[in-house]
C-alpha cells in the first residue's frame, strides 16, 4: 500500500478498530470511554479489544510488512493508539530489534535452530520502550498531562525516555533498591524521579494512590491495558521475521521444521508474556498466522509466584516475598499473573523456574557471542537451559529466547557472573606471567 494511502486509511479508521475492552475474568465488555485501567466488577485486566473484520477489509499482512517504518509503529493497523508523531526522535526507534543466530549455543545444547532477540537495542535499553511508546501515544490522545508509573528500573526508563521524545511530563516511582544504573537513566531522561523506602509493590501501589489523587495517566504494569499492547508488537515483529526465515531456509535447502517455534520469555509481573500472547491471538484472529508458537514462561526461582500458580493448576496467584538477583523480575504479587498463565497453558507451553547462579551462568554465556544481558534477560536463556535437560525442548524444535535488557543496566551483576581481571605491573614479564 502506498504510505500516502496508507496514512490517509489509518486516520480514517482511528477509532474504528478500537472497539473497547474485555475483562480477563468476567469477559464483561466496555465502550473505550466507559473505564480506564481495570474492570470495575472484579479488578480483573482489560483486554483491548480490536475490530478484526474492519482491520481485515483495509488491510492485508503485505500492507504492514513492505512498509519502510522499522519501528514497531510499522504495526499502526493493529494497535488501539494513533501515530504519536514525534519523528527523528528515539519514540520512532522503539522496536524493529535484531534476531541473532546463536550456532555456538544451539550446538553446545544439542538444538538444530537458536536464535536470540535482542531487545536491549531499544532506545532505553530494554523491552519496556515498546509498552511505554504506547502509552505515551495513548496519554497524548487522551490529553494527559503527566504519565506516572512505578518502575524497578527498566518500565521508568523507557516511561522517561519515550515522555522526553515527545515532550511528555512523567513521574517515575523507584524503591531506593533500583540499580543506579537505572536510577541514572530516569534522571537524565528529566523525569521527575521519586525513590520509595519500600519493595516495588509498594511503590506500585503508592502510584495508583497518585494518580487517582493528582489526575495523572497511570502506565502501571499490567494495570493499563495499553501495556499489552505495546508489548504484544514483539510478537509481531516475531511472526514477520519467522515467516522470512522460514522463507530463506527453504530457498538455500535448509530444512524447516513443521513444529511451531517455541518462544523463551522471562517472566516477572506477567505483562511481557501476556502481551506477546495477545500478539500472537490478534494474528491468529486475523487469519495472518496458521500455528500459535508455544510461549516457555521462566521465573527466578526467588520470585516465582506465577511459575506456582501454573504448576498448581490454577490462576490465583499467591503472592511471595521476591528476592533475586534479576531486580526487573522480583515480583511480591505479579499484577497480570492470571493471564500470564493462559499464555503458557494456552499455547502448550510451560513455565520453569531458575536459580540465580543459573542466571549469573547464562550472562556468562551470552557474552562471547556478543551479547550482554541483564540477569532478567538472561533467565530467558537459563530457562532454555534447563528444559533443555529436562527434555521439555527437543533437537529439531526450532526456539527463540527473548533478551529484554542491556547488562549495563545492573553492572554490579554482571561483574558477578565473571571472573575479576588482572592487576599487573606494566612489563611483558608480568604479561607471560598470566598468559
Amino acid at each position: 500500500m502506498h504510505l500516502a494511502v496508507f496514512c490517509r486509511v489509518m486516520k480514517e479508521m482511528r477509532m474504528d478498530k478500537f472497539k473497547g475492552y474485555r475483562c480477563s475474568l468476567c469477559n464483561t465488555e466496555y465502550l473505550p470511554g466507559q473505564v480506564t485501567y481495570t474492570c470495575p466488577q472484579d479488578g480483573g485486566n482489560l483486554d483491548v479489544v480490536l475490530d478484526y473484520d474492519a482491520i481485515r477489509q483495509k488491510f492485508q499482512p503485505e500492507d504492514l510488512t513492505c512498509r519502510a517504518e522499522d519501528s514497531l509503529w510499522r504495526y499502526l493497523p493493529l494497535l488501539p493508539v494513533p501515530d504519536p508523531g514525534g519523528e527523528g526522535t528515539p519514540i520512532r526507534a522503539a522496536g524493529w530489534t535484531p534476531v541473532f543466530t546463536l550456532t555456538r549455543l544451539a550446538e553446545k545444547l544439542g538444538l538444530e535452530h537458536l536464535w536470540l532477540k535482542d531487545e536491549s537495542r531499544n532506545p532505553t535499553a530494554s523491552f519496556k520502550d515498546r509498552a511505554s511508546a504506547v502509552v505515551v501515544a495513548r496519554a497524548r490522545e487522551i490529553g494527559a498531562e503527566v504519565v506516572v508509573t512505578a518502575s524497578t528500573g527498566n518500565a521508568g526508563a523507557a516511561l522517561a525516555g519515550m515522555s522526553a521524545a515527545i515532550g511528555q511530563k512523567a513521574v517515575i516511582f523507584a524503591p531506593k533498591s533500583a540499580p543506579p544504573a537505572k536510577v541514572a537513566q530516569l534522571l537524565v531522561f528529566g523525569a521527575k524521579v521519586i525513590l520509595v523506602d519500600g519493595t516495588y509493590d509498594e511503590a506500585f501501589d503508592l502510584t495508583i494512590k497518585a494518580a487517582q489523587e493528582f489526575g495523572w495517566y497511570c502506565r502501571n504494569t499490567g494495570y493499563n491495558p495499553f501495556t499489552a499492547e505495546g508489548k504484544k508488537t514483539a510478537a509481531l515483529e516475531i511472526w514477520e521475521w519467522y515467516n522470512q526465515k522460514k522463507e530463506w531456509m527453504t530457498e538455500h535447502g535448509e530444512s524447516v521444521s513443521d513444529v511451531p517455534l517455541t518462544v523463551f520469555v522471562s517472566v516477572g509481573d506477567g505483562n511481557i508474556i501476556s502481551g506477546m500472547h495477545k500478539g500472537f491471538k490478534d494474528l491468529l484472529a486475523l487469519g495472518w498466522m496458521e500455528k500459535m508458537p508455544r510461549i516457555i514462561g521462566v521465573q527466578a526461582e526467588g520470585s516465582a509466584a506465577i511459575a506456582n500458580a501454573f504448576h498448581a493448576g490454577t490462576e490465583k496467584i499467591i503472592p511471595v516475598s521476591a528476592k533475586t538477583i534479576a531486580d526487573s523480575i522480583s515480583v511480591d504479587l505479579p499484577r497480570d499473573g492470571g493471564r500470564a498463565v493462559r499464555a503458557a497453558r494456552g499455547t502448550g507451553g510451560t513455565y520453569i523456574q531458575v536459580s540465580d547462579e543459573e542466571i549469573l551462568q547464562a550472562i556468562a554465556a551470552l557474552g562471547p557471542l556478543g551479547i550482554f544481558a541483564e540477569p532478567a534477560g538472561a533467565t530467558a536463556y537459563a530457562g532454555l537451559v534447563r528444559a533443555v535437560g529436562q527434555e521439555i525442548v527437543k533437537a529439531g524444535d526450532p526456539v527463540l529466547v527473548l533478551n529484554t535488557g542491556s547488562g549495563l543496566k545492573d553492572v554490579r551483576a554482571a561483574m558477578q557472573a565473571v571472573a575479576a581481571a588482572p592487576v599487573i605491573e606494566p612489563t611483558l614479564e608480568a604479561i607471560k606471567r598470566i598468559l
